[in-house]
């Protein structure tokens, strides 16, 4: 019984840690990326002319950002995170990386990683204070019209470029299917890239689609990223431009398979 009692204390300490360093860990990121956008964006348009070179810099500034982010979470107690097949990344150019998007934190782990890939982004970013700036330091895609999206991502995959995408769009919303959007198909077959599959998990219910961030599980969550395997172009390949359609629209239902959580 003593026993019993000790460790709901235990627990309840341990849970009102988490939910304290969650919040300084949150309200640490809102600040930091502010001051990114503020000063250090700033001063590199200053002191870099070279855009190419000031978008590398940029790119590389946000994900040590991120990288010691996540390195005071897992520090402090907050969550713990591993990759799975990480060298697999480090090979591929000119590829499409798609991944399912379960939390709020799946770009954040993902470019700590990846300093030089590019992301599409919605349009609606560029009005929060706190991304903005980086958004635009970054050079990132902006998801506003499929139009003029398609050939500069084309550009950018041809150059060698990986772009990342979340092809939900959104958060999946629990306890639903997961639903695609035909963004990241449209892209595979139009610009003749390959694919890279990323699947994320949690281990715990933490900031999904209907989560506050005050709203902390009973035990530390554990994100699992598994780096799957690569769809060559030739697998969806089509001959026609009246072909295009078709093969974003099987290669959209493979891939909500491939992203689908097995459990």
């Amino acid at each position: 019984m003593m026993k019993r009692i000790s460790a709901n204390i235990t627990g309840r300490i341990n849970w009102f840690w988490r939910l304290l360093m969650t919040g300084f860990c949150f309200a640490l990121f809102g600040i930091g990326g502010l001051l990114l956008s503020l000063i250090w964006f700033n001063l590199l348009l200053i002191f870099q002319r070279n855009e190419d070179k000031r978008c590398h810099l940029a790119r590389h500034s946000i994900s040590f950002s991120f990288r010691l982010f996540l390195f005071l979470t897992r520090k402090l107690g907050v969550l713990d995170y591993h990759f799975r097949g990480l060298d697999k990344l480090r090979v591929d150019k000119g590829c499409l990386i798609v991944a399912n998007h379960p939390t709020l934190l799946d770009y954040v782990i993902l470019a700590s990683k990846l300093p030089d890939v590019d992301c599409i982004v919605k349009a609606a970013l560029l009005r929060n204070p706190f991304v903005s700036g980086a958004i635009r330091s970054a050079r990132y895609l902006i998801n506003r019209d499929a139009e003029t999206l398609l050939p500069v991502c084309r550009d950018r995959l041809v150059s060698g470029h990986n772009i990342l995408i979340f092809p939900e769009g959104t958060r999946t919303t629990p306890g639903h299917p997961i639903s695609l959007q035909r963004g990241a198909a449209n892209i595979a077959v139009r610009c003749e890239c390959d694919l890279r599959i990323i699947h994320i998990t949690c281990s715990q219910k933490m900031l999904d689609k209907k989560s506050k961030w005050y709203q902390i599980p009973p035990k530390k969550p554990v994100y699992t990223i598994t780096i799957g395997d690569q769809l060559t172009n030739a697998d969806f390949a089509v001959d026609t431009e009246n072909g295009h359609a078709v093969a974003a629209r099987q290669l959209n239902r493979q891939l909500t398979q491939l992203l689908t959580p097995s459990n």
